[in-house]
């Protein structure tokens, strides 16, 4: 549960508020010589300003390449390339790019505590095997069953405040 909690935070950093970070493009792929290959593997991003990001690919034949995958990711991201340096000016948030962002959140949220929920359902169908087999008694199936309710529980929250946090820093001008 710990792992999709800290998935969740990674795919939140990605999302753009008012300033660049060289988190936006951690989801970028780019297609390298046929493979779907991560940005930061091909490419030093770097952050010159809060309202620029630069891409200095490592093989300059791949300028391209990079140029379309961040054109075409959902970002709303236009690089401009000089040949060696790709260059991507970050346009103030529009009120509903805005809203946009909080829907991507509270997707990543969703897909976040979605990922928790499978993890109680296997450990609940683990819990009941134990008992089936006989190996642990109803009340402790019962006690494990309700702890792990407890604890997804907790992580929901968690996630929840995490993804409301994110909202706030979205919304903030």
């Amino acid at each position: 549960m710990k792992k999709s909690i800290d998935s969740v935070k990674q795919n939140l950093m990605t999302i753009r508020t008012g300033r660049a970070t060289a988190n936006m493009l951690d989801r970028i792929k780019v297609d390298y010589y046929g493979a779907e290959t991560p940005l930061n593997q091909l490419a030093t991003i770097g952050v010159p300003s809060a309202q620029q990001l630069t891409v200095d690919p490592y093989d300059k034949s791949s300028a391209g390449a990079i140029e379309r995958a961040i054109a075409e990711s959902d970002l709303g991201f236009m690089p401009s390339n000089d040949g060696t340096l790709i260059r991507i000016n970050i346009p103030p948030l529009s009120e509903d790019r805005r809203k946009e962002m909080l829907k991507q959140c509270k997707a990543i949220g969703e897909e976040g505590k979605v990922a928790v929920r499978n993890i109680r359902r296997d450990g609940v169908e683990a819990v009941k095997k134990m008992e089936k087999n006989s190996a642990i008694g109803k009340d402790e199936s019962k006690d494990g069953q309700d702890a792990l309710q407890k604890l997804t529980d907790e992580k929901v929250k968690e996630i929840d405040a995490i993804v409301s946090a994110k909202e706030k820093e979205v919304m903030t001008v």
